[in-house]
C-alpha cells in the first residue's frame, strides 16, 4: 500500500477548530484541535474509499 502525506489547514472559529485538507477537499470539525484533525482524517479516508470504489 503507498503511503501519501497530505496537508491538514486549522482554522479556528469561534469556539470550534476547522480543519480542511486542500489536496482532497475534506473539511471537518472539532472542539479540540487533535479532535478536529482526527474528523479530517476519517472524513479523507472515507472520501477517497469511496472515490476509489466509483472508479
Amino acid at each position: 500500500m503507498k503511503t501519501k502525506t497530505l496537508t491538514a489547514i486549522i482554522d479556528k472559529e469561534e469556539d470550534m477548530y476547522v480543519a480542511e485538507c486542500p489536496e482532497v477537499g475534506t473539511v471537518d470539525q472539532g472542539e479540540t484541535i487533535e479532535e478536529a484533525i482526527a474528523n479530517l482524517k476519517e472524513a479523507t479516508r472515507l472520501y477517497l474509499e469511496e472515490s476509489i470504489f466509483l472508479r
